[in-house]
């Protein structure tokens, strides 16, 4: 039986020696692919995969670890499909850029890394680089073991239009504006969009990330209107199918996020103003809305009630909790493809899982939210083959927490036990595994 057993186990690519390494006793387990809840379940894994999934406490063969998770939920490893790990908003953000050199990005970067996976997130977008190619640096470092972190997919530096959201050199001194260009990311006309994409793959970047209009806090409320021209974002995607990346549309004005279905994007971030018939227009073709609650809320709270900022700001944010509400109930009623995104970076890494509350308070079922941070999100990804599911042949990508979310979804904001590629870095919510670790 065991010679059976290695031979099954080799075919399959998933075995080194004749026993798997771990064995995981799961109180309840989710199963995002039926929607359900399985009791007492046994996950063994081996190395970084898992090699099955069954029902009942499994005794442990010899060589083998037990892990109790008796009185836990065990459900894949979360992904947040929309964070900022190279930085994070302070009132510093725009003038810090004069005084810290790449590798000061790089050092603080790798605490918000760390902190992102001890939240029980393992696979991140992440979603405009801070300083040119860092996102592509920090995953290098990660899969070489050098730092801990999630499972990195980078955009690179965002790309804007000249003044737009994501030119840095927007409201400097003209001595110190320059004249960026594609390589920074600065786009101007079909030619140099096309330049710009063909740049991001140059330097590393996963998918593409483009800033269809300003931000929320914009002192000359730009918010309202788009920042590309129809024919420069056609050029965006076009390229981007090319180089066998998806794109994703920073949008919160209407007619932003209808040029950027007309383009054919794959997820629009935000989706501030959507309205019913671009909803529709986004289910009938597939395109994800990543809704970002956190950060709109987090605005909304602290710009809000922020007398420093402008009349235009503060009036511009007074109702983004309660609009953003709305937008992912319009989404969810017309069938949108809705995947977890919290925008971490605006409001502090490691806060991410305060996304699944307002997604539940917001009327999505916890299956539905839970769901849209792992399936959901590994297809958007490309990757369900790989993650978003504990399944025989995954990559061992497994979280826990006391309590039951579907019960009470704030549970998640309280991970437990982290494993990500079968190493575990957090267990009965003390961090195992630590940087200098072998």
């Amino acid at each position: 039986m065991n010679c059976l057993r290695i031979l099954i186990l080799a075919l399959c690519g998933l075995a080194t020696s004749a026993f798997a390494d771990t064995v995981i006793h799961a109180g309840r387990l989710i199963d995002v692919v039926a929607g359900e809840v399985d009791e007492a379940m046994t996950v063994t894994v081996s190395g970084d995969r898992i090699v099955s999934v069954e029902q009942g406490y499994r005794p442990a063969a010899e060589g083998e670890e037990v892990l109790d998770l008796r009185d836990h939920t065990v459900m894949p490893g979360l992904m947040d499909m929309h964070v900022h790990l190279t930085t994070e908003m302070s009132p510093q953000i725009h003038t810090e850029k004069f005084l810290m050199e790449s590798a000061d990005y790089a050092y603080r970067a790798k605490t918000f890394a760390e902190r992102t996976l001890l939240a029980g997130f393992t696979t991140v977008r992440e979603m405009g680089d801070q300083d040119r190619n860092l996102g592509a640096s920090m995953r290098r470092a990660i899969e070489a073991g050098h730092i801990h972190g999630p499972r990195i997919f980078t955009a690179g530096k965002g790309l804007a239009t000249t003044g737009g959201l994501a030119d840095y050199s927007n409201g400097l001194r003209h001595e110190y504006m320059g004249e960026p260009g594609p390589v920074e990311g600065v786009v101007n006309g079909p030619l140099s969009a096309r330049q710009a994409v063909r740049q991001r793959y140059k330097d590393g970047a996963d998918l593409i990330k483009i800033n269809l209009t300003g931000g929320i806090i914009n002192r000359s409320g730009i918010a309202l209107g788009p920042q590309w021209m129809q024919d420069e974002l056609d050029a965006v995607v076009e390229t981007a199918r090319d180089y066998g990346m998806t794109v994703a549309a920073h949008a919160a004005s209407l007619e932003g996020i209808q040029r950027g279905v007309r383009a054919g994007v794959d997820s629009i971030e935000h989706g501030t103003f959507l309205d019913a018939a671009t909803a529709k227009q986004m289910a009938k073709q597939g395109i994800a809305l990543v809704p970002t609650m956190t950060a709109l809320k987090w605005i909304a709270e602290k710009v809000g009630s922020d007398t420093s900022r402008s009349e235009i700001e503060r009036s511009m944010v007074s109702d983004m909790g309660g609009r953003i509400d709305r937008v992912l109930a319009l989404a969810r009623e017309h069938g949108v493809w809705i995947v977890m995104g919290s925008d971490a970076g605006v409001f502090p890494n490691g806060m991410n899982a305060d996304e699944f509350v307002y997604m539940v308070n917001a009327g999505m079922p916890p299956m539905e939210a839970i769901r849209s941070a792992t399936l959901e999100a590994a297809k958007l990804l490309r990757i369900e083959e790989r993650v978003g599911s504990l399944e025989a042949g995954k990559t061992a990508d497994i979280v826990a927490v006391s309590g039951d979310p579907l019960d009470d979804i704030a549970v998640l904001r309280n991970v437990a036990f982290v494993m990500k590629d079968g190493v575990v870095y957090k267990r009965g919510g003390a961090v195992i595994k630590t940087i200098g670790d072998g």
